[in-house]
């Protein structure tokens, strides 16, 4: 029997990959070692990999919160963001007239901006210094998108690009509530704060796919649907410890214990430092390739906490962002590998009676000391203590995990979800390196499929399909 695609890791982008390549053909062996154990952040699916893959007749279900963020208020009220951007403005009037009446320009405004991005990021990537018809092409589209948005836009996508979300903001509203909410879409993940530049281009790309006026991503039963979908083989609780290459090119790997798996291809969900540094047999990069991987940027800044609960909690994502100096401070802690004293959150009920708590920031290497048990226990009683006013109920277990533990528990470089940060200059053919950008590694028949490639997390199986394209060319 011909060797087959052995596939590393069962994220999201890794069975999209998967299935695609097994659609065209190809036998393919996913092995799974942390068993989708990775916290749900959500996203947009392109509609491309919704229709190549059956998704929808398979049971696919896409739910969007509603409201899509609640913020309590200093005076007891609630800030109360929603799907229609006229209920929205209704909830923001109460805070500031002149931001309600801006609020529905400023959701056009995004959403405009938004969907030039939808088709640059549901291909590979072009390559800006190829001559090739194809990335020539995928160019010259790219330009037409912008250049269809008039002068006017133009001009708004190129000042935003490189803005502060916090400068962002300040030029369209007043209202420190509603700048905190927004402001906390444009830093998730990152390890910056709303003054840092780029931030505003952060909350763009993660508004992709969303309706005008919702500025978080839509979670999914995607992983499950794929999971459960024939056509191709899933090992679980298997980990690989060597990537074999004979001749400069991939042909095989190795797990723990021992077993060798021949393969034709090897494709990777992994982070790229740990499939081409750690996973890869010494000798086969260069040094100028060794530097360059070494040189993406994986900060960790997340923390979760489970928190499960008496009774449903109220409806609604709950964010505690107040205002964009809160977050700001909730970033100078970590600048200096402190835990923010008050950091920023993220709650929603994942269950009858469970929330998921985002918590940023929480610094994977601490300045004080090593992630403990005591540590994680004073995170999860600061979020009980910051959240337990407005959740309406009773807290009566709790479970943090900390970058670290989201490093081994998930497979997150230093607990960064997006495998490489989302700043500028990781981004689109520079993602996560420009050598690296288009799936392919300096080893033959070795791939990258993961959210460290373009078009990053939150375009939920992009990457996976965008590799599987390329792969399929080859």
């Amino acid at each position: 029997m011909n060797a087959p695609v052995v596939v590393i890791g069962a994220t999201a982008d890794a069975l999209v990959a998967a299935h695609a390549l097994a659609r065209g053909g190809r036998r393919v062996v996913v092995l799974d070692e942390h068993h989708d154990d990775a916290p749900d952040d959500g996203g947009w699916i392109p509609p491309r990999v919704v229709r190549d893959l059956g998704l929808a007749e398979r049971g696919l279900q896409i739910e969007r919160a509603d409201p899509w963020a609640v913020a309590p208020l200093p005076d007891g009220g609630r800030l109360e963001l929603w799907h229609n951007p006229a209920r929205s403005a209704a909830s923001i009037r109460r805070l500031s007239a002149r931001d309600a009446e801006k609020w529905p320009a400023f959701c056009a405004l995004m959403a405009r901006l938004a969907r030039v991005l939808e088709p640059l990021y549901a291909t590979p990537p072009p390559d800006p210094l190829a001559r090739g018809a194809g990335d020539l092409a995928r160019l010259a589209l790219a330009g037409l998108r912008v250049r269809a948005l008039g002068r006017r836009g133009m001009t708004d996508l190129l000042r935003l690009a490189p803005t502060s979300v916090a400068d962002f903001l300040d030029d369209w509203f007043e209202s420190d509530a509603l700048k905190g909410v927004l402001a906390a879409g444009g830093v998730m993940y990152l390890h910056q704060g709303p003054r840092s530049g780029g931030t505003a281009f952060a909350l763009l790309h993660r508004h992709v796919g969303s309706p005008p006026g919702v500025f978080r991503p839509a979670r999914s039963n995607l992983v499950r649907v794929l999971r459960e979908r024939p056509g191709i083989e899933i090992r679980t609780g298997v980990r690989v410890e060597r990537i074999r290459v004979r001749d400069g090119r991939a042909c095989g790997v190795v797990l723990a214990g021992g077993e060798e798996i021949a393969a034709a291809l090897v494709v990777s969900g992994a982070d790229p430092r740990r499939t081409l540094l750690d996973l890869v047999e010494p000798g086969w990069l260069d040094p100028e390739a060794i530097r360059a991987i070494r040189s993406i940027r994986s900060r960790g800044v997340v923390a979760q906490v489970t928190l499960n609960l008496d009774r449903a909690p109220q409806p609604g994502t709950l964010v505690v962002a107040p205002s964009l100096d809160y977050l700001e401070r909730a970033y100078d802690d970590a600048k200096y590998r402190r835990v923010s004293q008050d950091p920023y959150l993220e709650a929603h009920a994942d269950g009858e009676r469970r929330v998921q708590v985002h918590l940023q920031y929480a610094p994977y290497s601490l300045a004080d000391g090593e992630w403990d048990e005591a540590c994680r226990a004073a995170l999860g009683d600061r979020v009980v203590d910051l959240l337990a006013p407005h959740l309406g109920a009773t807290v009566i277990e709790r479970k943090a995990r900390s970058p670290r533990d989201l490093e081994a528990d998930c497979g997150w470089p230093e607990g960064q979800a997006h495998h490489a940060e989302l700043a500028l200059d990781q981004l689109l053919w520079m993602r996560p390196t420009p050598a690296l950008a288009r799936y392919r590694t300096p080893i033959d028949g070795l791939w990258l499929c993961g959210p460290a490639m373009h078009p990053g997390a939150g375009i939920v199986g992009a990457a996976g399909a965008n590799a599987a394209r390329v792969v399929s060319r080859t």
